[in-house]
């Protein structure tokens, strides 16, 4: 039975529920794509882990070294802002990458406070192999999509992301936003 009213919906997708009665509104929820999408994401990832885990890379570097092999030379705000995941997370990513022999700090040449994170050659020689994996993930995730659905696929994901990146900007009207259960659906 899932626990409180505010994480019912939450409970019954976290859970493989695809289809559900809402217990306040009686609409179903068929096929939900916050499912959906996190059940995809979970599945690339531990698939993409498989790939580059020989490479000694784990699936929280992969996205640091490629904004890192884009603009090389970042500060970690500068990443936190690319990656769009929180602070605490992208440090302890860089001091494991740090350990693992995939970057360098240098000190920032106009701001003492800050650091300036750059590629090592060992991890550049691993990015092909890397980009190489994640181009075999994307394949089979794809296997059975044309290259029209292909292309339209990442469009509309693209446009989902953009929704929901712009959808942070507006205020919260309250509810489940804001952490309150007499608002938040069931």
């Amino acid at each position: 039975r899932p626990p409180g009213r505010s994480s019912r919906l939450s409970w019954l997708l976290l859970n493989g529920a695809t289809q559900t009665q809402s217990s306040v509104s009686g609409n179903s929820i068929p096929e939900d794509l916050a499912y959906h999408t996190g059940r995809l994401a979970r599945l690339f990832q531990a698939t993409l882990y498989r790939h580059i885990r020989p490479l000694g890379l784990s699936p929280g570097a992969f996205p640091a070294l490629l904004e890192l092999a884009r603009t090389d030379g970042l500060t970690q705000r500068q990443l936190v802002a690319l990656l769009e995941i929180e602070q605490a997370t992208v440090a302890n990513t860089l001091v494991r990458m740090e350990r693992d022999g995939l970057i360098v700090r240098k000190p920032h040449p106009d701001d003492r406070r800050a650091q300036t994170i750059w590629l090592t050659r060992r991890a550049r020689m691993l990015m092909e192999e890397a980009v190489e994996a994640v181009d075999w993930v994307n394949d089979r995730a794809m296997a059975d999509f044309s290259n029209e659905e292909r292309d339209q696929f990442v469009d509309l994901t693209k446009r989902a992301i953009a929704s929901l990146k712009s959808e942070r900007s507006l205020p919260l009207s309250g509810g489940a936003g804001q952490g309150s259960d007499e608002a938040a659906p069931n």
